[in-house]
């Protein structure tokens, strides 16, 4: 455990697990969520750097274990903690965060402002099964 300390003072241990200047550029969309899986759901109206994008899907998964019965999360851990990650259409966030569901919000020490909704959380049919949006 490392105690609070300036940018300029990290432990070696520490410095190297902070992600850094990692812009990814992937021409290919990622398609839909797999069946069955929790779903983590971006914020279609925020810019994030890929570490900050990465730091806040940890949250949002942290979330969704925590919204786990034991038996639950043995089951999830056994899938290999199976969940996908896309951009939530602008239709969809507002049901996505209207309090039935995880929502991950950022403290604005970085790059988004205090407050902002950062990630949604989508419990799967399987693993996870947290509140899911209604599906036609």
């Amino acid at each position: 455990m490392f105690p609070p300390i300036p940018l300029d003072g990290w432990p070696k241990e520490l410095a190297k697990l902070q992600v850094s200047g990692t812009e990814l550029d992937d021409p290919a969309p990622p398609g839909p969520a797999p069946e069955g899986v929790p779903v983590l759901w971006l914020n279609p109206e925020l810019e994030m750097s890929a570490g900050k994008t990465m730091a806040q899907t940890g949250h949002a998964a942290q979330l969704a274990w925590w919204e786990l019965d034991d038996a639950q999360r043995k089951e999830w851990a056994e899938s290999g903690f199976r969940l996908a990650v896309r951009k939530a259409s602008a239709a969809d966030w507002p049901a996505l965060t209207d309090g039935r569901f995880p929502v991950v919000r950022d403290a604005g020490f970085t790059e988004i402002a205090p407050g902002s909704c950062t990630v949604a959380v989508e419990g799967g049919t399987h693993y996870c099964p947290t509140p899911r949006l209604p599906r036609p």
